[in-house]
């Protein structure tokens, strides 16, 4: 009897030794996936690239992109609020999968607000009002002109229906009191290309969509929609310079993982993502594509998720936006 007992007390010391151990093993142990929820070869991609190859420096282990593309953003970041809440998978999307989609989908596989844990939002950049080079309009009121001569008539290309581009028109129509026409793409390129061709008259994009067609004097940037100018388009002024308050709009990406993250991984996900954006090498390549470094903590992020999804949501149900 005595001999048993002591079998299972042995038993017992074995086991809670291996549990200790397996919690106290250190993270990360083997390679971590970032789903990005979008093709290859976006802004998104570009940023979360840049940063698994130098946080999986920082934390001596692979970080490994995986492309999970479809219904707008909603198909990766789904998958991701599945996975363990073990740092072994993370998220990188623009806001759409986080602000947008929620809105303007009638169905997404998660709660946006409760099913993540925010890490960094680790860039963001304003767009700009860009004319296409057969238009004569070179200032916001020359275009507001231009819309109240021909309400609804106006055409503004997007990259589709939600998009940072779209979202920005709406904004922009909405406080100026004028209201354009939406052409929205399967993408930004096609819809860059047809402003290069002149098929369509304006259009919101990304600064570093179309940073190279401005300098090369292809396109014409009116204003940007952020709170202050462009470091790359310092002589554009912004909406607000130009008479359109209320109107900033900002594109951005944001790092999460699922929901129930360890604390001390999340401290260190965080770290090394902050101590990412701000690597000189990484800080200048954004920098040079008019990105602006955000690199914000857990708890910055977390509230600026919840205001940014109240602000669309707002936005979406007043101008009635729909995904179709």
């Amino acid at each position: 009897m005595f001999k048993k007992l002591l079998l299972i007390v042995s038993a017992c010391t074995i086991a809670l030794a291996a549990s200790a151990q397996t919690s106290a093993t250190p993270w990360p142990e083997k390679p971590v996936t970032v789903v990005v929820p979008f093709p290859a070869g976006g802004s998104t991609d570009m940023v979360a690239r840049a940063m698994a190859q130098h946080m999986g420096d920082k934390l001596g282990q692979n970080f490994v992109v995986d492309n999970r593309p479809g219904a707008t953003g909603t198909l990766g970041a789904g998958a991701v609020k599945r996975a363990a809440p073990d740092g072994y998978t993370l998220l990188v999307s623009s806001l759409g999968a986080f602000v947008v989609a929620p809105h303007l989908l009638k169905s997404v596989p998660y709660d946006a607000l409760k099913d993540f844990d925010y890490i960094t939002v680790p860039v963001q950049a304003p767009n700009v009002l860009v004319a296409a080079p057969n238009q004569k309009a070179r200032t916001v009121q020359e275009v507001i002109a231009q819309l109240k001569a021909n309400p609804g008539k106006v055409s503004f290309a997007s990259s589709g229906n939600g998009s940072s581009d779209h979202l920005s028109a709406e904004v922009f129509w909405q406080q100026s009191g004028t209201e354009g026409l939406h052409i929205p793409y399967k993408g930004g390129a096609p819809a860059i290309n047809d402003l290069l061709g002149g098929q369509v008259e304006f259009s919101f994009q990304n600064v570093n969509a179309v940073l190279q067609h401005i300098r090369a004097g292809k396109l014409h940037a009116i204003a940007v929609t952020g709170d202050k100018r462009s470091p790359v388009l310092p002589d554009v002024p912004t909406l607000a310079e130009a008479g359109v308050a209320g109107a900033e709009v900002y594109s951005w990406q944001g790092m999460a993982a699922p929901k129930g993250l360890p604390a001390a991984v999340k401290k260190k996900l965080s770290d090394a993502a902050i101590a990412t954006m701000n690597d000189p090498a990484v800080k200048k390549r954004m920098l040079d594509q008019g990105l602006e470094i955000v690199a914000s903590t857990p708890e910055a992020f977390t509230a600026y998720q919840a205001r940014e999804f109240a602000r669309w949501k707002t936005v979406i149900e007043t101008r009635k936006i729909t995904a179709d």
